[in-house]
């Protein structure tokens, strides 16, 4: 399942990328081989990091904390790091969206009664219809989805995600909004740096304290 999606990730980027009407105005890359080399490249030059995994399944983690620190905006489901972050940065400067972990576990057992949201359904016929290509190799991700299972939520948390896509949108075009926003972002990672939680590691967790180092 895992391929498929990421399959689907290159077959949306080879559609997008091909596109003559938006041109050179958009494009989808996958990185093949993210690693800490490429992070010191993407993490300074991005404006808008999104962690968009169900809440309750690693949603964000340090990797947010790293986009935070480098003036990146958030758009997040609210766990993990999410969480946190808010705590400190609070939630109107960055862009919160989906079911809260407590809400989850009720929301899967009223899968199979949810209403499809019209946007969604759309996207599901477009993938389903062989729009983006591979039309049978994806049959069964539309299955596993359509078919009341829906683990992940999606169809739960699609139209709230549009809503925060459209909220990061509107704030991108107020340059004035986003680089406040961007300041603040940086002004309150303090708590996430790598010294601070050494620091409390060696304290709190291994007993030992600082000493001078000998010259």
């Amino acid at each position: 399942m895992a391929k498929k999606i990421i399959k689907l990730c290159h077959a949306v980027g080879e559609t997008i990328n091909n596109d003559s009407d938006i041109d050179d105005l958009l494009k989808l890359v996958f990185i093949p081989d993210y690693n800490v080399s490429v992070a010191e490249l993407v993490i300074p030059g991005s404006d808008l990091s999104q962690h968009i995994s169900t809440a309750g399944h690693e949603a964000s983690g340090t990797g947010s904390m790293k986009f935070l620190m480098n003036g990146c905006l958030l758009l997040a489901t609210a766990d993990g790091a999410t969480i946190e972050i808010i705590e400190e940065i609070g939630e109107d400067n960055m862009f919160v969206f989906g079911a809260k972990v407590h809400e989850v576990p009720n929301l899967r057992e009223k899968a199979q009664n949810h209403r499809v949201p019209l946007q969604f359904a759309r996207v599901l016929r477009m993938v389903r219809d062989g729009y983006f290509g591979c039309e049978d190799y994806f049959k069964s991700l539309c299955d596993s989805i359509e078919g009341g299972g829906d683990f992940y939520l999606l169809r739960n948390d699609f139209a709230s995600y549009l809503e925060a896509q459209a909220a990061a949108d509107k704030a991108f075009v107020d340059q004035e909004r986003w680089t406040k926003m961007s300041i603040f972002s940086t002004a309150g990672s303090g708590r996430f740096s790598s010294d601070k939680t050494v620091g409390e590691y060696a304290h709190q967790t291994w007993g030992i304290e600082p000493c001078r180092c000998p010259f």
